[in-house]
């Protein structure tokens, strides 16, 4: 992705819903892969999580149409006079669906929830040294050290009813269990949940009390989780469904060539990538190799780097839709590395040379774990690279499997190697050095979704200065020292930018922006 597509993507916007009225309203039917697992947007910090809960739920800011962060429960925000951090001033006058008035008090429950060690989403409040309430409507975040990309980094952070959460045992959020907040939803926002039957059908109606200018003419929305391409794919050409979040790339011709459809496609902020048990003293999913683990020999790692053909994957896999990528964030995202743009080229005799520098000359067996349900052609992706492995010497007993079982696993330490999909919640490579580059440090909240637990020191050091640097030259210049350790000492294989490829009927006017998200409140049916 570079800046041009990147602006093509994020525009998308303004051209889809130019045409729209809000004139006869009408229920709309939705689908796509994967059904969010939890209503609680504390316990789940994935996009089908927070996608969809940012319908009913909001923060103190958003992101528009063109991905910009603007108002939503505050009305302003201004640097610390004397400190720093951050002061919100809360819009007055918003009620939570049952009635309840919105106030900072809430702000500061739903902060303490969210940082919570049972939170999935604590990582986001790691600049934080404490939040104050200066008055009814007026918040502090105090950070631990200046922090510009603050408010960028808390779009997602979704404020509950303190009252609510307490009267029905829901003070924290429950990542891998249940409590009253994974099925119920008290939010502020444009929609409110009417029904939900997890894995089947979820319903969301207008919120007749939400405080925002209504631009849909939606009376009801209902979500349904089709998990088979072609099944999802023919919902949609037969009329029982309006709208489909992603179709295979195979199948954009037949939509293309029917009456009354439409394919919507941009680029995703999102890199997919593969990770490695960095921390794992032994191959769990290993025939040939007892006590020990191969990969935390960088040769090794570098070897399954070299092994992976992009350019065969975007040929066969996505039809020449996708750019390789050479860091965990796309070209055109503030902080991309320039410096180190370059992926390591396809060489399957130098991965056999380094296999055997490494002393595997015969390579080895290792498990790779892959969901089927999360990104584009997933488990295709992952049977190819497999393939790829496989020629150099590198044996991978593939298991995939739905995202509510996959996510567990990853966090289980379940895995040799996996797949990972990351977009940059601040749209800016601070977000994965904190979240995938970070020592994992549960005090600091830091490294959350590093999973195999890569470490240097170098860069836990740099990311509290890129934090606070306000000079871009030399923040940018300390990001391009991050990126170059990284991708010395393959801390993962990043491959490519993930394509956005929607479908729909042609009376439907939405917006398909960048980071995947599907917002009901810009949605018209003609």
């Amino acid at each position: 992705m570079n800046i041009n597509k990147l602006a093509k993507s994020t525009a998308i916007a303004a051209v889809l819903a130019v045409n729209a009225t809000l004139g006869m309203a009408d229920t709309l039917r939705w689908a796509s892969k994967t059904d969010p697992d939890t209503m609680d947007p504390h316990a789940g910090s994935s996009a089908p999580v927070l996608s969809f809960l940012n319908n009913v739920y909001e923060g103190l800011v958003r992101r528009g149409r063109d991905m910009s962060i603007e108002p939503s429960l505050a009305t302003s925000w201004e640097p610390l006079t004397g400190d720093n951090g951050w002061r919100f001033t809360l819009r007055e006058g918003v009620v939570f669906q049952d009635g309840a008035k919105f106030d900072a008090e809430d702000v500061l429950f739903s902060y303490n929830r969210a940082s919570d060690e049972a939170s999935d989403v604590r990582s986001w409040f790691a600049p934080v040294k404490e939040v104050r309430l200066v008055d009814e409507y007026t918040v502090d975040f105090v950070t631990k050290v200046p922090n510009p990309l603050f408010p960028d980094s808390i779009a997602n952070f979704m404020i509950l009813d303190k009252g609510w959460a307490e009267r029905n045992g829901a003070e924290l959020p429950a990542r891998d269990a249940e409590n009253f907040a994974t099925m119920n939803v008290n939010g502020t926002g444009p929609f409110k949940l009417e029904s939900r039957d997890p894995g089947i059908k979820t319903v969301l109606v207008p919120n007749a009390s939400w405080w925002g200018d209504v631009e849909h003419n939606i009376t009801e929305a209902v979500f349904t989780p089709i998990g088979n391409s072609a099944t999802g794919l023919a919902a949609l050409l037969s009329g029982e469904i309006d709208f489909i979040q992603p179709i295979p790339l195979q199948d954009i011709a037949q939509v293309e060539s029917r009456d009354s459809f439409r394919v919507l496609e941009g680029e995703e902020t999102r890199v997919i990538m593969f990770g490695f048990g960095h921390e794992h003293e032994e191959l769990l999913y290993s025939s040939d190799v007892d006590g020990s683990n191969p990969f935390q020999d960088v040769r090794v790692r570098q070897a399954a780097a070299h092994a992976i053909d992009i350019a065969s994957i975007d040929r066969v896999l996505f039809r020449g839709k996708i750019d390789g990528a050479s860091q965990l964030v796309p070209a055109g995202i503030s902080g991309y590395s320039d410096a180190n743009s370059t992926r390591p080229a396809y060489d399957p005799d130098r991965a056999k040379a380094l296999l055997v520098e490494a002393g595997y000359p015969n390579g080895f067996s290792f498990g790779l774990k892959c969901p089927n349900d999360r990104y584009i052609n997933d488990e295709a992706l992952c049977r190819a690279a497999a393939s790829m492995f496989a020629a150099v010497g590198l044996n991978a007993e593939l298991s995939t499997g739905p995202v509510r079982d996959y996510w567990p696993q990853l966090r289980e330490d379940d895995f040799d190697m996996y797949l990972l999909g990351w977009s940059p919640g601040t749209f800016d490579m601070e977000h994965p050095i904190r979240f995938l580059m970070s020592t994992p440090n549960s005090e600091k909240k830091l490294g959350s979704w590093n999973f195999g637990g890569y470490s240097n020191q170098r860069v836990d050091e740099l990311l509290p200065s890129i934090q606070q640097e306000i000079d871009p030259a030399t923040r940018q210049s300390m990001i391009d020292e991050v990126v170059a350790i990284t991708q010395a000492e393959v801390a993962y294989i990043p491959l490519y930018t993930q394509p956005l490829i929607w479908a729909s009927k042609d009376n439907i006017n939405l917006t398909q922006r960048a980071d995947n998200f599907f917002m009901l409140r810009w949605v018209t049916i003609n």
